[in-house]
């Protein structure tokens, strides 16, 4: 048994330890219940919730969220279009999100699923530096599916690299 100053008050009967606790104005709290014997402690149970909820917030807050972006493609796109769309996905990657890349088929299409094929391996070809492949090329349905993710050391780069000030704003000095 724990007092509330953190003084240990060895083993005693369920009953003293409670009237101790009440006489504080705390509760008696077990901490180790598999403890031979139980293992209990005089706090203050509703500050002890509080703080552990806090703690908990805190830790929410600085975990990173990675969402999936989708980025969708058609067997006919044009080169110029691929490129556009390889940009935006490197751009994702950098943020450390995922890219489920996706080729649509239209009609008489899916019979030649290899070209839907190319131009995924083409898209992850411009990738290969930053990307790695999650899930490989698979069909659902009249869909063409490929995830991949970012690279370790390619997010942590761009985390720490300073953002360029956006249009019209005033790039940020040392006297700030």
């Amino acid at each position: 048994m724990i007092n509330h100053e953190g003084q240990q008050l060895g083993v005693m009967p369920t009953h003293e330890a409670l009237r101790i606790a009440e006489a504080a104005g705390l509760d008696l709290v077990e901490v180790s219940p598999k403890a031979q014997p139980p293992v209990c402690k005089i706090m203050d149970y509703g500050r002890f919730k509080y703080e552990k909820s806090k703690q908990a917030k805190e830790a929410r807050k600085h975990q990173s969220q990675v969402t999936v972006k989708e980025v969708k493609f058609r067997p006919k796109t044009d080169d110029h279009d691929l490129d556009f769309k390889v940009k935006k996905m490197d751009q994702f990657l950098s943020e450390g999100n995922k890219v489920k890349m996706v080729v649509q088929f239209r009609g008489r299409e899916i019979v030649h699923p290899e070209t839907g094929q190319m131009i995924l391996q083409r898209a992850l070809d411009a990738l290969s530096e930053v990307a790695t492949v999650e899930q490989m090329p698979s069909m659902e349905g009249r869909r063409m599916i490929m995830l991949i993710a970012p690279k370790v050391g390619v997010v942590r780069a761009a985390r720490t690299s300073p953002k360029p000030p956006a249009d019209g704003e005033p790039a940020p000095t040392d006297k700030d």
